[in-house]
């Protein structure tokens, strides 16, 4: 596991025009999805699985973008970034990301490559065509490797996302749909320097899919996860969570709404999210405070030898009750360094136990009782009691 990388990372923020667009998102989702399952079936690699969405150009506007050097200027740095001395590609490059959003939905792109070249040219496989007919002119071209869904269908959740952006044109006053959205696209920073795409935390996640083949497969989870802030958990709650982990615990009340009145239903996948709700939200926190805990704080005995838990960037449920629970530099340092340093010390270790037992029979298939998951989820959620989620929320960096 390691922290934010150092400075902060550069992104792009653009808007598509659902009156002008109203397929936009869907083609380029589309594209991707059918690029990576031939990626599946004609033993493909990832490289081949990208599509390409091109900043169109409006008819009104006669002069070039008055900042489209430094757009392009991030594909210089970019390409720096992706390759170690030998020029091999590395994995946990820092990202560049492209957000997108129509006020309504926010995706994030994981960019391969900015340009200005025409990619219809000599790459049309990759271009949605439904897009950009040979009429249609754009600025530039991002090359999107993935694409995750941070917000479906929820204006404020739009708004509260995108105050995590800044304006490096405006300021760096942070991004508001409401102000300041002029000279699309939008050049912004993110302060906790997100890492959306992260190959070891995917492996553990999506078990080897791309974000965006996830998102297709969770159809419905949008509106759960509305319900669960406005009705369950509360805005501040929700907002604290980290982007994955909300949509790990939406998915687990979605399965567990859908089946709950059928007791031969397999519940197991509700623990599973569950427990990668917390690896997710744990890592994250783990990440931004790892430069000032003792060098043994990850330390765990595993099988007569040590191990360190946080060098990997996604610890598993099992290994995170073991440190929590057994660590002592861990625990000593706790209180210094994190918010509600009370529950994490003292009621996490055992939260986390139960779902790393819960979880080793789902994992292996075998099912999990109804009655067994209500009470896990009604533990979680604050059904008749304070939530655990909600107790989870409140553990922040200090200082």
């Amino acid at each position: 596991m390691t922290g934010p990388p150092a400075g902060a990372a550069r992104h792009v923020l653009l808007v598509w025009d659902p009156a002008r667009q109203p397929d936009a998102m869907e083609e380029t989702l589309r594209l991707l999805l059918s690029l990576a399952r031939s990626r599946d079936t004609l033993d493909e690699g990832e490289d081949d699985v990208y599509a390409w969405w091109g900043k169109i150009r409006s008819p009104n506007r006669q002069q070039p973008l008055p900042h489209l050097g430094d757009v392009l200027a991030l594909d210089a740095a970019l390409q720096a970034d992706a390759v170690d001395d030998d020029g091999a590609r590395l994995d946990d490059a820092r990202e560049v990301h492209l957000y997108l959003t129509d006020y309504r939905s926010l995706y994030v792109g994981h960019v391969g490559e900015v340009t200005d070249a025409d990619p219809r040219r000599d790459d049309a496989t990759h271009v949605p065509r439904a897009l950009y007919a040979e009429g249609v002119s754009c600025d530039c071209w991002f090359r999107l490797f993935d694409v995750r869904r941070l917000v479906h269908d929820d204006t404020p959740g739009v708004v509260e996302e995108l105050k995590k952006l800044r304006n490096t044109r405006y300021h760096d006053r942070p991004v508001s749909l409401y102000g300041g959205m002029v000279e699309l696209p939008l050049l912004v920073t993110r302060e906790d320097g997100a890492r959306w795409f992260d190959h070891a935390t995917r492996a553990g996640l999506t078990d080897g899919h791309l974000w965006v083949e996830l998102d297709a497969e969770l159809s419905g989870v949008g509106a759960v996860a509305a319900s669960l802030r406005d009705d369950v958990l509360g805005e501040a709650t929700w907002r604290a969570l980290d982007p994955a982990a909300r949509l790990f615990v939406a998915t687990a009340e979605k399965i567990h709404r859908d089946h709950r009145a059928d007791p031969a239903f397999d519940f197991s996948p509700i623990v599973v999210n569950f427990a990668k709700a917390y690896e997710v939200q744990l890592s994250q926190l783990v990440g931004r405070i790892q430069r000032r805990l003792p060098r043994d704080a990850g330390h765990v005995n595993v099988d007569g030898r040590t191990v360190d838990a946080f060098a990997e960037r996604m610890p598993g449920i099992g290994v995170l009750a073991r440190v929590f629970g057994e660590n002592h530099s861990l625990r000593a340092a706790v209180p210094k360094l994190l918010g509600n340093h009370a529950w994490v010390n003292g009621s996490l270790p055992a939260i986390l136990k139960e779902l790393a037992a819960m979880r080793n029979p789902a994992a292996h298939s075998e099912a999990v009782s109804r009655d067994a998951v209500r009470r896990l989820r009604d533990a979680q959620l604050g059904v008749g009691c304070l939530g655990a989620l909600v107790e989870l929320a409140r553990v922040r960096p200090l200082g």
